[in-house]
């Protein structure tokens, strides 16, 4: 970032290409990007697993015109407003959703690879707003766009859109500062609001990078108080922007969390999830340690074979988390014209060089000895658990620094080397080569090293080969020309190293169950099931555990009310009851609590829970079942699935009422001697007083269900309380013949009301402004209560 008082480029320099620039950047995207944008694979793992059937709720909902804020589809229920993961406030994905009633894998895809488009335009941007060479400006763009984790973890979308408005961000809040300009200031707030909408450790990261960047800029100026003066408008647009963008999403996650299943990380926690050092050789060699490929090549670390050999790591990271290649050419550079002979320490570069290294010193987690001192001082970094995720930012650094040295190089404008600077530049790649190979050699998995080192001598040739052809065009004065060679060269070198792998792109048909279309066995079997069992008082539940990983959202893509889900938050109070977890891909991740010991118990009867498709036998997820627990109603493809027929109706009208002590129960698991939910609610607070009436039976049905509103009609001939066996959330609201009631949360889990003799409509709707509003007040009053 550039000083806040610098001046415009000069009118007399040449005109900068701008409009050839963005069309070679957008070529050389669509070229790296089509395996995806044909369909014949799609972004797997996470992308789909979790949030590809987000979309789909979101545009189900809109197109059906129910609101998204909540979902009866996952977790028996969950305020989708408050989850960062919901894309309710992701703009590139609402718009698919408004415009697409069951948007494809294609337009799910697109919207990702399309945000990383636009940061690398801004990129593009950024270049030319320096006047730095249009060939550099390139290379940037596509590191950044197909580099580091950008490639390797694209299935991680929150963390990939966060990290396009990082870029965004940066290109404006650089105009803000060098133009004082009050719009670019509050515009930069906007993009840098959508950042932290992300609530992933990515825009963490990214808001510190920016912030560091904007004080070095004003610390570095000629006259920094008068910088820092003449920063104060657009640094408060800013601030404006994020405000208005960020604050109410934000404050709905926090108090969320506090009711959430989600603590705060400790150290040790964190430090498990630290980048290993030999992780930093992907950034020459990509495929080092067999990421791309099965995962029984996968030697790096952590994996059982390096751990057999250098003894146990106690990491736990995936094999793509630690993947660093942004591209050989701007590695090249980096190595040698950057740190050696000096070039990355120039003023105008320096700041981008010092955050880039303190990202990676974060990144590197317990293996430096800095990592301990920013996780203390750094507010936030207790709430996440990979220090590794700090690739995100260093690629998009190193992407930049990269164009920097490539800009120099082709302008004839780079350091010459000495004679001991050479030698020191290939002693530093020949070590790197060595040790790639040394550990490989006692690890025993030199074999699978010998393609990944040709392939990168071979694109190290390309490479260099390109820079100077460029080098050669440029001060000739072809300067398009000089752009094109080296964007051919990175697409050829991107899409051989960092192309689809079984990390990034898998085919579509894989997914099929998450089609809204889908004529997949198991869910079509689930889908006419509980529409057979559906009747006035009864919508019965499903769950899906063990049948893969790709399957436990599926509920939100085809409307199935699911006890459990994919999410890494959750209600804590539902999961404490029900023992859900963040997944349930594998057998053994279907944990049970005490107040749930299994399948056959009263919770799971209460819920509603009627069929479960499990990818085993039941008896080998809930070790307690008995013969006769469970009827099995079919095996298909995918699953065996069961029947329990004990699952209660959805509502319940009850004329008695118990007050317990909820947290009792939740702790011993044992609910009230001879309690029945169909005669009995228990509740927290004495019972409210009921009119004496009737004895005659009554009845209770639902008259319309959605996703924020449940309307129900009873006839209670001597009242009562009718219970709606839906999760219980403070958020909720509930009216009698139109007249606000009171909201109880009944049975530890659900939600009832108090109804009156004679027949009452009922009306269940979740307001979150209004409880945000509520909870914001109690805090600001427990804050500043005065002494008694």
């Amino acid at each position: 970032m550039s000083e806040p008082d610098q001046t415009e480029a000069s009118s007399s320099a040449p005109r900068w290409p701008l409009a050839s620039v963005v069309c070679i950047v957008f070529c050389a995207w669509l070229a790296l990007s089509w395996p995806w944008l044909s369909g014949i694979v799609t972004i797997p793992w996470d992308a789909k697993a979790h949030f590809y059937p987000q979309l789909q709720f979101l545009a189900t909902a809109w197109h059906r015109s129910l609101s998204p804020f909540w979902t009866p589809y996952v977790f028996s229920g969950s305020p989708q407003i408050a989850d960062p993961q919901s894309l309710i406030f992701s703009p590139p994905y609402a718009l698919i959703a408004a415009l697409n009633p069951a948007p494809s894998f294609r337009w799910s895809d697109g919207a990702e690879l399309g945000t990383l488009l636009i940061g690398g335009i801004a990129i593009v941007l950024l270049f030319r707003d320096r006047n730095w060479h249009p060939a550099g400006a390139v290379v940037a763009a596509l590191a950044f766009a197909f580099g580091a984790s950008a490639a390797w973890r694209i299935q991680h979308v929150g963390q990939v859109l966060s990290l396009g408005y990082f870029a965004v961000t940066l290109l404006l809040l650089s105009r803000a500062l060098e133009r004082r300009s009050l719009v670019y200031g509050f515009c930069a707030g906007l993009a840098a609001g959508f950042m932290v909408l992300g609530r992933d450790q990515v825009a963490l990261l990214g808001v510190y990078v920016l912030a560091g960047l904007t004080i070095a800029a004003i610390a570095m100026a000629q006259q920094p108080l008068r910088a820092l003066l003449r920063s104060l408008g657009p640094l408060l647009a800013g601030s404006l922007g994020a405000i208005l963008v960020a604050t109410v999403p934000i404050l709905f996650t926090f108090v969320l969390a506090q009711e959430s299943n989600r603590p705060e990380i400790d150290l040790l926690g964190a430090e498990k999830g630290s980048l290993h050092p030999a992780s930093l050789l992907t950034g020459l060699i990509a495929n080092l340690y067999g990421a791309s490929g099965p995962l029984e090549n996968f030697w790096g670390a952590p994996s059982p074979a390096w751990e057999q050999r250098f003894g146990p790591l106690d990491l736990f990271l995936a094999r793509n988390m630690g993947q660093l290649y942004l591209g050989l050419l701007p590695m090249l550079l980096i190595l040698t014209i950057g740190l050696v002979r000096g070039a990355l320490f120039r003023r105008e570069i320096v700041a981008l060089t010092i955050a880039a290294f303190l990202v990676l010193l974060y990144a590197l987690g317990r293996y430096t000895p800095g990592f301990h001192l920013l996780f203390e001082i750094m507010p936030g970094a207790s709430f996440y658990r990979r220090p590794a995720d700090a690739l995100f930012i260093l690629g998009a650094l190193l992407a930049i620094l990269g164009g920097y040295l490539t800009h120099l190089v082709v302008a004839d404008a780079a350091p010459r080397g000495r004679l001991w600077q050479k030698l020191l530049e290939a002693a530093l790649l020949l070590g790197a080569l060595a040790l790639a190979i040394w550990l490989a050699h006692t690890v025993g998995k030199l074999q699978l090293v010998t393609v990944p080192i040709v392939t990168a001598l071979l694109c190290a040739v390309l490479s260099m080969g390109a820079l100077v052809a460029a080098r050669g065009l440029s001060l000739q004065g072809s300067t398009r020309a000089a752009a094109i060679v080296l964007a051919a060269t990175l697409v050829v070198d991107l899409s051989t190293n960092n192309g689809p792998n079984e990390s990034t792109a898998l085919p579509s048909k894989n997914f099929e169950m998450l089609r809204p279309d889908s004529k997949n066995e198991t869910i079509a079997l689930l889908k006419r099931e509980t529409a057979r069992t559906a009747s006035p008082d009864r919508r019965d539940r499903i769950e899906l555990a063990a049948i893969g990983f790709d399957w436990p959202n599926a509920s939100l893509v085809h409307e199935l009310d699911n006890t459990l889900g994919y999410n890494p938050l959750r209600l804590g109070l539902y999961s404490k009851a029900t023992g859900a977890g963040d997944h349930v891909a594998l057998p053994d991740q279907r944990t049970f609590s005490r107040l749930m010991p299994g399948y056959r118990s009263l919770l799971t009867d209460m819920l509603g829970l009627r069929f479960i498709a499990t990818g085993v036998p039941a008896e080998q997820i809930d070790r307690r079942l008995k013969p006769g627990d469970l009827v099995q109603i079919a095996r298909t493809p995918d699953a065996y699935v069961y029947e329990n027929p004990r699952a209660l109706p959805r509502v319940l009208l009850v004329t008695q009422a118990q007050k317990v002590d909820f947290g009792a129960i939740l702790a011993s698991g044992q609910w009230p001697t001879g309690f029945d939910p169909r005669n009995t609610v228990l509740l927290e607070r004495d019972p409210p007083p009921l009119p004496t009436g009737s004895a005659q039976a009554g009845s209770v049905r639902i008259v319309d269900y959605g996703t924020t509103e449940v309307n129900l009609a009873t006839d209670a001939p001597r009242g009562g309380y009718v219970v709606l066996n839906d999760v219980w959330h403070h958020w909720w609201q509930v009216e009698v013949d139109g007249k606000p009631a009171e909201l109880l949360r009944a049975n530890v889990l659900f939600r009832a009301v108090a109804v009156p003799p004679g027949r009452s409509t009922i009306r269940f709707v979740f307001r979150p402004f209004q409880g945000l509003y509520a909870d914001i007040g109690k805090l600001v009053k427990a804050r500043y209560k005065p002494p008694v």
